[in-house]
């Protein structure tokens, strides 16, 4: 299951961990992306923290934590290709896996039709 922030932000949920990207919408609209700045494996991160940046030619843009909780693992690959995350931000674009502090907070987040209605 995927969930949405209305930062433009997804989530998918294993046991307590997520996997954190932006939204096609996102990378859509920053246009292509050509630096990525991950945060820091260990990191404790409170929902609303600047957690990464995200940087194409247009502008930089904070990607915040979606939800509180430890960063456990970074996508190594897409601070090497940004562009990997215009091509595939639901996929292999995605930005860091974190452990959350209460995983029950997941289900409070958007669904995607409320997130494709907060984009339409």
């Amino acid at each position: 299951m995927i969930k949405f922030t209305e930062e433009h932000e997804w989530l998918t949920l294993e046991g307590d961990v997520a996997t954190v990207g932006i939204t096609e919408h996102a990378s859509t609209q920053l246009g292509d992306l050509v630096f990525v700045e991950l945060p820091v494996v260990g990191a404790t991160l409170k929902k609303g923290d600047g957690a990464a940046v995200v940087e194409s030619v247009k502008v930089a843009s904070d990607v915040f934590a979606p939800l509180d909780g430890e960063v456990v693992e970074i996508n190594v690959a897409v601070a090497r290709d940004p562009a990997l995350v215009n091509s595939d931000p639901l996929g292999k674009g995605w930005l860091y896996r974190m452990r959350l502090a209460n995983a029950a907070d997941f289900d409070g987040l958007l669904d995607e039709a409320a997130y494709k209605a907060l984009v339409d």
